[in-house]
C-alpha cells in the first residue's frame, strides 16, 4: 500500500480504536465485553503455543542435563582426587606408624645394650662389589660412620659396615656366605662361630662338642678386640636344630636369625661400643610360662537315710 495521506489517517484511526479497546478492557476486569474474544483468541494460538513449547523444551532440559552433567562430572573427580589424596596420606600414615615402631624398637635395643648408634635408612639391596647379601644405608664418613663397625636393628644383628662414602656406607649382612661373627649362648656362655648361610638358617660351630645346647637356646654375639667389627651382646638368633656330635670334637648348630632381612628398614650403626659388655640383657625377655590351672575334686558325701515312722513303731 502506498503512503497516501488516506493511509495514514487510516493508521491512526486503527492506532485509537486499539487503544479504546484496551481501556475499555482493563476497566471491565473480569466482566470486559472483550472477555469472549480473548478466550477464543486463546482457543486458537493456544495449541500452537503449547506445539512450539513442547519442541523448545527438550533442548532447554537437555542443555540443562549436560550442564548439570558437567557439574557432576567435575565434582566425581574432585570427590575422586580428594580420595586418592586421602589414601595416599592414610598409607603414608601407615608407612610412618610403622616405621616410628621401628625406630622405637631400635632406640629401646640400643639403650639397654649402651650402644651409641647412628640412625639410617635402608636405600638399596642387592650385590655390590662382589658381595651377594648387601644393603646400602642413607649415612656414610661425613656422619661419622666408619668400616667395620657393628649394624643393628630391634631384633638384632643385620651386619657390619664394609665400605663407606661420603653419604652411602655398605653393610654386609649376617646371611651372607662369607660373613662369620663370634657368638656366646645364653648363660652357659658356651663360645661359637655363625656362618650365613643366604635365605636359610645360620650355621652355628660350637667350640665345645660335648656343650648341652636344647632347640630354644638363644646367642648373641661374643664381640671383636677393639669392638671391631663387632660389638658384644648384640641378640643374633634362636637354636632351632642341634646337629648330632658323632664324636667331633665340635658341635653344630642352626640358628633362625632374630632379624627379618627380608623387610629391613630403619636400622642402627653403632658408631660408640657398650662400656660394659650387657652379655645377656639385650635379648628380649622370655614369655612367662602359663602357671597350670589347679583342679579341685568335689566328693559328694553320702547322707543317712531318714528312718521312717512306721519302722520305729515296728
Amino acid at each position: 500500500m502506498r503512503d497516501t495521506r488516506e493511509s495514514r489517517l487510516l493508521l491512526v484511526l486503527l492506532v485509537a480504536i486499539a487503544f479504546a479497546l484496551i481501556t475499555v478492557d482493563i476497566r471491565g476486569g473480569e466482566d470486559s465485553p472483550l472477555d469472549g474474544a480473548r478466550q477464543a483468541a486463546a482457543s486458537v494460538f493456544g495449541p500452537v503455543e503449547d506445539g512450539v513449547s513442547s519442541a523448545v523444551d527438550p533442548v532447554g532440559n537437555a542443555v540443562a542435563a549436560v550442564r548439570d552433567s558437567d557439574e557432576r562430572h567435575d565434582r566425581i573427580s574432585a570427590l575422586e582426587r580428594e580420595n586418592a589424596k586421602l589414601k595416599q596420606r592414610l598409607g603414608s600414615d601407615a608407612r610412618n606408624h610403622a616405621r616410628a615402631g621401628e625406630l622405637d624398637k631400635l632406640l629401646k635395643t640400643a639403650g639397654r645394650g649402651q650402644y651409641g648408634i647412628k640412625g639410617a635408612e635402608v636405600i638399596g639391596i642387592g650385590a655390590a662389589q662382589g658381595f651377594s647379601w648387601t644393603v646400602t644405608l642413607d649415612v656414610g664418613s661425613d656422619d661419622g660412620i666408619r668400616r667395620d663397625q657393628t649394624v643393628i636393628n630391634g631384633d638384632g644383628l643385620v651386619g657390619r659396615v664394609t665400605t663407606v662414602g661420603p653419604s652411602t656406607a655398605t653393610v654386609l649382612l649376617a646371611i651372607d656366605p662369607d660373613f662369620t661373627v663370634g657368638t656366646r649362648m645364653e648363660k652357659s656362655g658356651e663360645l661359637g662361630f655363625a656362618t650365613g648361610r643366604g635365605d636359610r638358617s645360620l650355621h652355628v660351630q660350637l667350640l665345645n662338642g660335648k656343650a648341652k645346647i636344647k632347640k630354644g637356646d638363644r646367642l648373641v654375639t661374643f664381640g671383636s678386640q677393639a669392638d671391631k667389627p663387632f660389638v658384644p651382646g648384640v641378640p643374633v638368633g634362636k637354636v632351632v636344630r642341634v646337629d648330632p656330635t658323632g664324636g667331633d670334637l665340635t658341635r653344630t648348630l642352626q640358628v633362625r636369625p632374630y632379624v627379618g632381612f627380608s623387610k629391613l628398614d630403619i636400622v642402627g650403626v653403632v658408631v660408640q661400643p657398650p662400656r660394659t659388655n650387657p652379655r645377656d640383657t639385650v635379648l628380649p625377655p622370655k614369655p612367662a610360662k602359663p602357671k597350670p590351672t589347679p583342679t579341685v575334686t568335689v566328693t559328694a558325701t553320702p547322707s543317712a537315710t531318714p528312718t521312717s515312722p512306721a519302722a520305729n513303731r515296728s
